[in-house]
């Protein structure tokens, strides 16, 4: 080939870029005992992660009403639920979705509350290590509401109509069971966990705010007058006659 010349144009042209990760997010690491104040503890199993009475009590009146809500669209007129639904996105014209898993690192993302729950999923899988995101996962809330793309009753839905403005906590579960234990940690990009920061202290109780004491609501004794003095009875002053 002469000195001069040009490389060949059919060179094997670079392969795409991959898209960047998302930068708008949060990220919480999972908290640790000595933020936590715990002290020495053996380690958490994954029982301790099963969700309590309490939860699955929550859980299950949440199901509830959007199952009325479901039985009761039917009855309502075209107008009415359209005119329901655009309250709620003027309402919560955001939704912000919090992503738990299983060791306890949450990702955290708004919405506009008219995207669907693949906007979502691509979400979280940006998020993921080039060699987990190939494996399936569902996002789901206990015990065992799932928000599957491949449900028509699900990905044509709204945030909003799914309940999940203004925001919503979902956890998510891998196909591979290898990943779903707690001492496995979240398979997320070293550029996210690189944000990682430390979930905000819960907002103090009202039981630890100081209480003032109640004002005494007691009446005078009406064994005496206001002067103090003690007054004698009847059958004592004609004894003194």
């Amino acid at each position: 080939m002469p000195s001069g010349s040009q490389p060949s144009s059919s060179a094997t042209p670079n392969p795409p870029a991959e898209p960047p990760l998302p930068t708008d997010f949060k990220i919480y690491r999972a908290p640790n005992r000595s933020q936590l104040q715990l002290g020495s503890l053996p380690p958490l199993s994954d029982d301790y992660f099963k969700p309590t009475t309490a939860d699955l009590q929550a859980a299950q009146a949440t199901l509830s009403a959007r199952t009325q809500a479901l039985v009761n669209a039917p009855l309502q007129l075209r107008k009415d639920r359209e005119a329901e639904l655009q309250a709620k996105r003027d309402r919560w014209p955001e939704t912000r979705i919090r992503i738990k898993f299983t060791d306890g690192i949450q990702l955290e993302k708004s919405f506009t509350s008219t995207s669907k729950i693949r906007v979502v999923y691509a979400f979280v899988r940006s998020c993921l290590r080039e060699d987990t995101k190939p494996i399936k996962f569902v996002l789901y809330q206990p015990p065992k509401y799932e928000l599957k793309v491949s449900d028509p009753k699900v990905r044509d839905q709204s945030l909003a109509t799914l309940q999940l403005a203004p925001s919503s906590v979902l956890l998510l579960r891998f196909e591979d069971d290898r990943l779903n234990h707690v001492n496995v940690p979240a398979p997320l990009d070293s550029a996210v966990l690189s944000q990682a920061i430390d979930l905000p202290p819960p907002p103090a109780s009202v039981e630890d705010a100081p209480t003032k004491p109640a004002p005494s609501t007691s009446k005078p004794s009406s064994s005496g007058t206001s002067k103090g003095e003690i007054k004698v009875p009847k059958w004592l002053k004609l004894g003194k006659k």
